[in-house]
């Protein structure tokens, strides 16, 4: 048989299982053999008294076994009692007690015999006992005084109980009592009080005891304890309650919970402390409880064996108990007895190995007798915890028990010797499908049974040879494993089973499926709270394979919540809350593996707000505030945010106190006199601030006077002879007390005169009468409350109220700068006339007709410009040419303005005129055209001619000769005469004054179409039907085409043709005029839109244009309602009417050339 090949400690599990399988290879039970128990009752059996008993005892054999029992050492008759039956088939007894007979009565130690021909099994000892709940003795419990700060223990004593009862202590109302490092409850149920207070006090301290078994609790008479409210006894050092004395004994037994426990008295309340001489408490099984009074460490073994200290102490001192603790132990297996098959002749042994302390006696029993005086077998011999067997018979088989026993309990174990001779049989499936995970360990099964034991083989395929231990692992058991199975593994594989009485074979089949692999892992999230957050884990996996997708949260289900949606790879949490944060598994199962992958959500959010705001050391400008932050949110806490609120002058309003770092939970806050204040904290993180906390306790601080004095005081007159002193009061936080008042000084700046004042409350103004008029004052404004008076105010300086000016500026000079603007000039009035502050200079203007100045002022509309200051001169702009001005000057205070100037007249010289309001072209004839206008609207001056230019227009958009006309002023139309037929002619117009040509209106106009030369083009159309004349005139259509193509490319590339620098050559002809000798003719451009027509400039339907008014604006002039001014009285801004341009005299148009023009103008 091959070598069992060693394998890492990977592979540790792997073993285990393969050893459960070898310990778990049994006879079939189609074959002879010895009775094995299957199912008992426990050692201990707690029976209810109120149910049937059933004591268990099940068990297997060929031939099947027969059953007897024995109670209390002797033979139980079942058949002699009616109650108790026993289960076909079957060990069981069922005792029935609920129709008559009671539980007390069947009290005792039981124990089964299985039998057949092969031998005896017996069970274990099974001590049965019914469960009791036995009720307290009635006593009566005296009242207990006792005087604050003495000790109590109020003693339990429960009922003894089977098993014991569960104690817990409560009151009436069935609410427990309160329990802490003062009081608590012992191991042994009593109430232990280190120290009493007068709480403690009250008539109902019961104590309960819980019987689990029967579902029954029973309860101790209630306890009286009155606490006598005195002052408490003097401080004291710690002593024990329990345990007594300085040391005590504990001794457990292995496997248990060790629980040492130690309770003090004293005051103030002592703590507890424990140690191990000489060694450490064990990590990770000591625990502590009761208030750190308890020491529990569970799964003790001998290790735990030794002193243990515990230390109560407190501010008087401390004091220690020691407690020595022993460690012993039942009996427990090293290595039980195992069945034994075994063929003629064969040897073998059974080895019975226990432990325990003090050791155990190990003894041996043959189907259920003591070995000592069972029948004589040659094949055995026994050595101390063995047998040997050597040269079996068929007689030999029987049933071994091994006992292993000491003080604290005992170990039964039966183990039987089967002497067969049997050919090898295989017991796993034929034909079973194996399928197994790439690059895993594959078992492939072959459990088997013969006797002598068969010898195992296996082989791959139809024809391969026998499989070795280079690369399989041969188990003992049967099992084929091979470590690391690859795709080329799959296959057929066979099992052969031999010995000397004959050959067994089993096929099974291998599968190697692909590994399930998660190709994408859920992602760690952070989200806010009340967002929504997916998670996705994309899965690959054997195709042959069904996958089922699990999500986990924190290794449990998903939270049944509407919230959470599962979409095949995708998990979607909606609504995030702040218990949804933690970690989420994608678990992708197949039925072969299993592969996870988590990722953590973090669910942040701005904090929550503080509690417990807590006042402390309360002076009177100063307190500090405490509190206790909320929960961050998975954000750290930046910062605190501090309000106040005074609940005496502002309630309801919320004010910034202060902010401290995020690391703090206290601020020393600043407070001024008389406010009742109130705290609120908000916490601030990187998301934002908290909700406020609840409000702290109110705080009124002490009344003390003013510290500070009413702002923007101001001393200003409303009437020349009072002077109103006006002040911002103090808010009722500054008032710093009750009856706030305010003490009103004043006195003239200038005199020797006393302060006068006057002490008001409730306002914010003060007029004092019978002032001079516009006086300066000096004036103040101080606080005051019932405790004193603020510092001393600062002096402001005010004045008087003012009077309307009595003088009007004098020595008024007009010099006019142009047609549109004229400079004034004027003396200053002296101060004193003034009677205010100087707001500055006004000028009024108006356009007046010679010698009416005084008869129609009354109707005229007078012009306003104000300059601030003591300006002495303006500019004024916007003046009508040609036209009659007055002007007067005024001074302006804050009362109002003073007396006018004499009014000053000027006149302003012509100007150009403007456009012609009008310009019609009628009547038009083969060779004529007659234009009729209106003068202009405004012109300026007195015209001295007009100036007509007009210009022909041929098809090609190109403009001939320009011809210029003087025509008189006082002509209102004009003929064209011997102008071309059918010609589009274009013209300029503008009237004239000595100051200069104005603007000028444009028309167009076509003569009428010579109707006999029409007739003479339609005889002749009849050459255009000809096939040679349309060919012809296609060819050189397409020629013209490319060549504008190719100019149109290059005019595109930068190139600069003749019409180009013919247009940058001429301009406007009033500026450059035409040269009529050098025979050149310019070609018509507009600079607007390239078109022969202006969109802007067609003639309507009464071919009549109007130039629009352009009036001069003051908007850009002095201030007020009419205009502004510079420092210097300049004019600011530019006029400049906006005058269409004359005709260009260029060669081209500007419009780029296409070929679509093109061949509109050749056809």
């Amino acid at each position: 048989m091959p070598k069992k090949k060693r394998l890492p400690a990977g592979r540790v599990a792997l073993i285990l299982f393969l050893c459960q399988m070898i310990s778990a290879l049994e006879v079939p039970l189609d074959l002879v053999q010895p009775p094995t128990i299957t199912q008992q009752s426990p050692k201990d059996y707690i029976i209810d008294p109120r149910e049937n008993i059933v004591i268990q005892c099940e068990a297997k054999g060929k031939p099947p076994p027969s059953f007897s029992w024995t109670r209390n050492g002797t033979h139980f008759d079942i058949d002699k009692d009616p109650l108790v039956t026993m289960k076909p088939g079957s060990g069981t007894l069922t005792i029935n007690i609920m129709s008559e007979g009671k539980a007390e009565t069947y009290e005792g130690v039981y124990q089964c015999t299985a039998r057949n021909e092969r031998g005896a099994a017996i069970s274990n000892n099974i001590v049965v006992r019914p469960s009791r709940s036995p009720l307290w003795t009635k006593e009566k419990l005296e009242p207990i005084t006792l005087r604050n700060g003495q000790s109590l223990v109020l003693p339990c004593r429960p009922p003894l109980g089977l098993p014991p009862p569960i104690i817990f202590w409560m009151d009436n109302s069935f609410q427990r009592l309160p329990q802490s490092e003062r009081v608590s409850q012992g191991l042994n149920g009593d109430l232990y009080f280190s120290n009493v207070l007068p709480e403690d006090t009250r008539e109902d301290y019961i104590c309960y005891a819980r019987f689990n078994h029967t579902q029954t609790i029973q309860q101790k008479q209630p306890i009286s304890v009155k606490v006598i409210s005195a002052k408490p006894n003097r401080e004291r050092p710690p002593t024990f309650l329990t345990p007594e004395g300085n040391t005590s004994n504990k001794e457990e037994l292995r496997g248990n919970v060790l629980s040492l426990e130690c309770i003090a008295e004293g005051l103030p309340t002592p703590v507890i402390y424990w140690i191990k001489e000489d060694g450490t408490l064990p990590t990770n099984r000591t625990f502590y409880r009761n208030f750190k009074k308890t020491l529990q460490i569970i799964q003790v073994s001998e290790a735990d064996s030794g002193n243990y200290q515990c230390i109560a102490k407190n501010a008087l001192g401390a004091i220690h108990h020691t407690i020595s603790v022993t460690v012993k132990a039942a009996p427990y297996w090293i290595l039980a007895p195992q069945n034994l098959v075994l063929s003629p002749g064969e040897d073998g042994s059974l080895i019975c190995r226990a432990n325990g302390n003090p050791k155990p006696r190990i003894s041996w029993l043959s189907n259920g007798v003591p070995i000592e005086i069972a029948p004589d077998d040659p094949s055995r011999k026994i050595d101390g915890d063995t047998i040997i067997f050597s040269n079996v018979q068929e007689r030999s088989s029987a049933v071994y028990q091994c006992n292993a026993s000491n003080e604290y309990g005992y170990l039964l174990a039966n183990a039987f010797v089967n002497v067969l001779a049997e050919p090898p049989r295989i017991l796993t499936s034929a034909n079973t499908l194996y399928q197994v995970i790439a690059n895993r360990p594959a078992l492939l099964d072959c459990a088997f049974f013969g006797s002598p034991l068969p010898t195992i083989e296996w082989f791959k395929g139809a024809k391969g040879s026998a499989l070795r231990d280079d690369i399989y692992v041969l188990h003992e058991n049967g099992t084929l494993e091979i470590p690391v199975a690859q795709k080329d593994s799959t296959g057929t594989y066979t099992c052969v089973a031999r010995n000397k009485l004959g050959m067994a074979k089993n096929e099974v089949h291998l599968e190697i499926k692909d590994p399930t692999r998660i190709i994408k892992q859920p992602e760690y999230a952070v989200v806010q709270r009340g967002s929504t957050v997916s998670f996705e884990c994309k899965v690959k996996h054997d195709h042959t394979l069904t996958l089922t997708i699990t999500w986990l949260k924190d290794n449990g289900e998903l939270p049944s919540d509407g919230r959470f949606t599962v979409d095949k790879d995708h998990l979607e949490v909606a609504d995030v809350r702040d218990s949804d944060g933690g970690a989420y598994t994608c678990v992708a199962n197949t039925t072969l593996d299993m592969v996870s992958a988590s990722a953590v959500l973090s669910v942040v959010d701005v904090p929550n707000p503080p509690f417990d705001l807590e006042l402390t050391d309360q002076l009177d400008k100063s307190v500090q505030l405490s509190w206790t932050p909320g929960d961050d949110n998975n954000r750290p806490i930046t910062k605190f945010i501090i309000e106040y609120e005074d609940a005496m002058h502002e309630a309801g309003l919320w004010h910034h106190q202060t902010e401290v770092s995020g690391m703090q939970t206290t601020a020393q806050l600043k407070l001024s006199p008389y406010v009742n204040y109130s705290f609120r904290v908000m916490a601030v993180n990187s998301l934002g601030r908290s909700l406020p906390s609840e409000p702290s306790e109110q705080y009124l601080t002490k009344a003390a006077e003013p510290d500070t004095n009413p702002t923007a005081v101001e001393g200003l007159g409303s009437e020349p002879d009072n002077l109103v002193i006006t002040w911002k009061p103090l808010n009722g936080f500054e008032s710093n007390g009750p009856g706030l008042q305010y003490k009103v000084s004043w006195r003239q700046k200038d005199g020797d005169d006393e302060w006068a004042s006057v002490v008001v409350a409730n306002v914010s103004k003060y007029i004092v009468s019978g002032t001079p008029t516009f006086v300066p004052y000096l004036v103040k404004v101080q606080a005051l409350n019932d405790v004193g008076f603020a510092p001393e105010p600062a002096v402001v300086m005010g004045h008087s109220g003012e009077d309307l000016p009595m003088v009007a500026p004098g020595n008024v000079r007009v010099n006019v700068v142009n047609s549109t603007l004229a400079e004034v000039h004027w003396d200053p009035v002296p101060l004193k006339s003034i009677r205010g502050h100087l707001q500055g200079y006004r000028i009024y203007y108006w356009k007046a007709q010679e010698g009416s100045l005084k008869r129609n002022r009354r109707h005229i509309e007078k012009k306003i410009l104000t300059f601030q200051g003591s300006k002495t001169h303006g500019m004024l702009p916007g003046l009508e040419p040609f036209s009659h001005y007055a002007l007067n000057v005024r001074v302006v205070n804050g009362k109002g303005e003073g007396p006018a100037s004499p009014d000053r007249v000027f006149n302003t010289p012509e100007g150009v005129p403007s456009a012609p309001s009008s310009l019609k072209i009628i009547n038009p004839t083969l060779d004529s055209l007659t234009l009729e206008w209106d003068p202009p609207s405004r012109p300026n001056g007195i015209l001295t001619e007009y100036t007509l230019k007009y210009q022909p227009i041929n098809s090609t958009h190109e403009l001939g000769p320009l011809v210029d006309l003087k025509i008189p002023a006082n002509k209102t139309r004009w003929t064209l005469k011997n102008l071309n037929f059918s010609t589009r002619y274009k013209f300029y117009f503008y009237a004239q004054t000595a100051a200069g040509s104005g603007s000028q209106i444009t028309e167009e106009a076509v003569t009428t179409v010579d109707e006999g030369k029409l007739a003479m083009a339609s005889r002749q159309v009849d050459i255009a039907t000809q096939g040679w004349f349309i060919g012809l005139m296609c060819a050189v259509a397409l020629l013209i085409l490319i060549l504008l193509i190719v100019c149109f490319i290059r005019r595109n590339k930068g190139g600069k043709y003749p019409v180009k620098e013919k247009e940058d050559a001429h301009a406007d002809p009033e500026i450059q005029p035409m040269k009529e000798d050098d025979g050149t003719f310019g070609e018509y451009s507009d600079a607007e839109d390239h078109k022969p027509l202006k969109k802007g400039s067609r003639t309507p339907s009464d071919r009549t244009v109007k130039k629009e008014d352009s009036d001069d604006s003051l908007v850009d002039y002095g201030e007020g309602v009419n205009g502004q001014f510079n420092e210097d009285g300049s004019f600011i801004g530019q006029y400049s009417g906006k005058k269409e341009k004359e005709p260009a005299e260029g060669n081209e148009s500007s419009e780029a050339p296409s070929p679509v023009n093109a061949m509109n103008s050749f056809v």
